[in-house]
Parts: C-alpha cells; structure tokens; sequence
C-alpha cells in the first residue's frame, strides 16, 4: 500500500516534469514578442483568468509587481461589471484560458482591442478568433495531465506558473532590478530583515562615539561610557577616521599608564569600514568573519555611522 501512494505521487510529478520540459523547448520567438510588449509597457500588466486559470493569473500579477514591473489582477465577471473602467492605454493584457474558449474573457478581449490595448494570450492552442484580437499567443501545447481521467488541470497549472515566473524574471533582468529595490518592495517578515540596509539601522549623528587624535585617554573613556557601543573612532583634523579603541583595548593597555597616554597612541590604525549601502546581513558577516563587535560608516573617509553587532542580533538576522 504504501509503496503504491509513494509510485503514484512519483508518477504525478513525473509526468509534470515532462510537461515543464516540452514547455522549455516551445520558448520561442512568440516568447520574445511578448516581453517586449510587457518591458514597454508605461501603466500596469493586467492580469485575467477565470477558475483556476484566474487563480495563477493572480499569483503571475504579485510575482510581477513584486520584481519590478507594476501589474493587477482583474477577474472578467467583475470586468464585464464595470472593472473594465480600470483599464487605461498605458496598460497591457496578459489572459489565460488554457482551452482558449473561455466566455467570460470576451468581454476584455473586446475592450482591448477597441482602445488598442496590447493583449497576450496563454492558451493551449490558439485558434484564428484569438490571433485576430491578440498581438502575441503563446501556446502551452501536447501537455499531458498528471490527472488519470485527463480533465483535472495539473500539468497545465504547473506549466503556466512556470511561464508566468519566466516572463516575471526576464523583466526583471532586463529592467536591472537590484536587490535594493526588491528589499523597497519588501520591508517587512523575514524577506525585508535580510535586505536590511545599513543605513536604515546605523547609529548616527551625536550617537557616533569620536574623539580627536590628541584628546587624552581620560576623556576618551568618559566618552565611550557615554556612548554605550564598547568603543570609539579617532579622527583627524579633517574629520577622517584614522583609527579606533575598543573596549579590549583599554584592558590591554590598563597597566601601561593609559590615562596620561593620547588616543592616538592607543588606538588601532585603519579600522574595518564599510558604506551606508551595504546590506546588514552583509556587515554582520563582516564583523563575524573579523571578530570584531562594531564597525564604522564612513564617507570619503569620515564616519556618519555606526553599526554594532548586538544591533544586527536584535532584528534576528543570527
């Protein structure tokens, strides 16, 4: 028994597989044209289907919009009810209907073609009625059903999730869409920790422990009490930072008559720096891999900023 569910399950995603295989192979030129049409496109990517058509349609608009190319998703019966008025010329259509005869797009089909709204079709097999009101069809043909009784969408779904991320991500290469602007498009969860920036968790402006080169350990020490971060940047005349005296540091020196000594004497020469663009997790590495507990922000040599490795465990990123 159990080894006849564990065939069968295999067989299911077997036969999804080949699906997703013959799917790679029918990329083509029609492929391309409707790339074009979507990386040109100034207003949003419509998405529509209905039944289980519409439910991947509405998880290709939040994939798209998720990676950088604007898109919605409108059911047709709604649209047929006035959610047509949602439609602008800057827009462009993507419709699934796997059988291609699907009643309930007629409507949006109609519409875009009367305001000249460029519409993509995904569907099993286009046919001479869906060529004359599309620009681009784009056939998922001989795909076999995992189903037994061959009429439970399955293979087909999966073949158009996977077209779906396809055009998701060739947009989004094409348009350089960085991990900064996915983590804009993500803040929040898990996700939006780990494309956390520096800049937005840094200590900043009277936070940042400083003292001048020529200021005396004393004073340095009352300093970086005060500022609670185990350490302290040195800086220059002009304000660059030439160096750093943590907390270990005072122990190391405390028998060498540290409190007549200046921070220049004291401190450790070109501190690890790193810039306000850096992903979080990035510095927490940073300061792991160096075993070190804070590290600085600097600009063009000055600090604007510091991070401490406590401030990195706080928002989970360990």
């Amino acid at each position: 028994m159990k080894k006849n569910i564990i065939n069968i399950g295999k067989e299911v995603i077997n036969i999804e597989n080949k699906g997703l295989k013959i799917l790679a192979k029918s990329i083509n030129n029609n492929f391309v044209k409707a790339i074009e049409i979507l990386k040109k496109t100034k207003g949003k990517i419509i998405l529509t289907g209905i039944g289980k058509s519409g439910i991947i349609a509405n998880k290709i608009s939040s994939t798209l919009s998720s990676t950088g190319s604007p898109s919605q998703f409108i059911h047709p019966s709604e649209a047929s009810h006035g959610d047509l008025g949602m439609l602008s010329r800057k827009d462009s259509i993507v419709a699934l209907t796997f059988s291609g005869k699907t009643n309930e797009l007629n409507d949006i089909f109609f519409y875009s073609k009367k305001n000249k709204i460029p519409l993509i079709i995904i569907t099993s097999k286009s046919s001479s009625n869906l060529k004359q009101v599309a620009k681009v069809c784009i056939e998922l043909s001989n795909l076999k059903e995992a189903c037994p009784l061959g009429l439970t969408p399955t293979t087909s779904t999966t073949a158009m999730i996977a077209l779906g991320d396809a055009i998701a991500i060739t947009l989004m290469k094409l348009k350089k869409f960085t991990q900064k602007d996915f983590y804009s498009l993500h803040p929040g969860g898990e996700l939006g920790k780990k494309l956390l920036l520096v800049k937005n968790i840094m200590h900043k402006g009277n936070q940042i422990p400083l003292v001048g080169e020529k200021i005396l350990m004393n004073s340095v020490i009352i300093e970086m009490t005060k500022k609670r971060l185990g350490c302290v940047g040195v800086v220059s005349k002009n304000k660059k930072l030439t160096g750093i005296i943590t907390d270990g540091d005072l122990r190391r020196h405390i028998k060498n008559n540290i409190i007549k000594k200046t921070a220049k004497e004291i401190m450790k020469k070109k501190p690890k720096t790193i810039n306000k663009g850096m992903f979080a997790i990035n510095a927490l590495e940073l300061m792991e891999k160096n075993k070190i507990g804070q590290v600085f922000i600097v600009e063009n040599n000055k600090p604007i900023g510091i991070l401490h490795i406590h401030d990195c465990i706080e928002l989970g990123l360990v």
